[in-house]
């Protein structure tokens, strides 16, 4: 069953750069017509629940593979990112998969994420057996690689940064958004953790359960994890009606469309998005979401 949805403010920085842009004179005209973006992170057109829910987004990507012996702090990967540099930087954001798992349990993911305008990167861990914390400090170090070092740093505004994860890499997640507050968004996927308080968080952060986890269920991990997070941050909960433990390794529609439009909304400020987040998604796939809705 669903919770009343509530609005917070928006800061006040928020409210003065909308202002701003209302001031400036908002959308400008293309020679084609077509109207571009008003704000500095817009990127691709206007969303529709079609675009979204669709398998790829409206970016062509590429990807390239990272040797865990050019790196430091985590075991390597795979980059993925769009192909285009005529729209200006990409927000960019670290997937670390679960406990005893490869990346490519959840690669469905990097693509898809990357296709809607953003440069991702998948990692290995250092170990298949890592804890959260060891997880959370490879994604931050995943994120220093891909801003610092890597072939396609400067695609990428190093200002715009989010951390996601599955089971103990959504573990990983909380615990890179609890350490590094700059960031602008964190979505754990079935999150496991033995830490069950997040009342220092302050960054944006979507949390994605299933029903019928059994290995973190819900009750016990992901519900405290929300509840938990103080109301000053922005934060979300979607509970997958009857889904397990294993949702993000497969193709995931209601995941992948709730991700993506959180992290346009927080990594892209892109405030296109809010209708796909306030109120936010129901029918038969949703058991539940709550929020605190952003106000545009």
């Amino acid at each position: 069953m669903s919770s009343p949805t509530t609005t917070r403010p928006r800061s006040v920085a928020a409210r003065l750069a909308v202002a701003a842009t209302l001031v400036a004179g908002v959308v400008l005209t293309g020679p084609t017509g077509a109207a571009q973006a008003a704000g500095p992170y817009e990127r691709g057109p206007a969303p529709t629940t079609a675009i979204l829910e669709a398998s790829r987004g409206p970016f062509a990507t590429s990807s390239q593979s990272v040797s865990s012996l050019s790196v430091t702090g985590f075991g390597g990967g795979v980059i993925y990112y769009p192909t285009s540099t005529s729209e200006g930087t990409f927000g960019a954001i670290a997937i670390s998969p679960g406990y005893t798992a490869a990346w490519s349990s959840i690669s469905w993911l990097g693509p898809r994420i990357a296709s809607h305008g953003f440069v991702v990167i998948g990692i290995e861990t250092n170990s298949r057996l890592d804890q959260p914390d060891s997880r959370g400090r490879q994604l931050l170090a995943a994120l220093d690689y891909l801003t610092q070092r890597s072939s396609v740093r400067t695609r990428i505004d190093s200002s715009r940064l989010a951390v996601a994860g599955h089971s103990m890499g959504g573990g990983g997640s909380l615990e890179a958004a609890s350490s590094r507050p700059s960031l602008q968004a964190a979505v754990p996927l079935a999150p496991w953790n033995t830490d069950k308080s997040w009342s220092e968080l302050q960054v944006p952060t979507l949390i994605i359960g299933g029903e019928s986890d059994t290995v973190a269920p819900v009750s016990s991990h992901s519900v405290p994890f929300y509840n938990s997070i103080p109301a000053s941050a922005e934060k979300a909960y979607l509970e997958l009606n009857g889904a397990s433990h294993f949702f993000p390794q497969t193709t995931n529609t209601p995941t992948a469309r709730q991700m993506v439009a959180w992290l346009k909304r927080f990594v892209d400020d892109d405030t296109r998005y809010e209708q796909f987040l306030c109120p936010g998604p129901s029918g038969s796939q949703i058991e539940e979401y709550r929020n605190t809705c952003p106000s545009s």
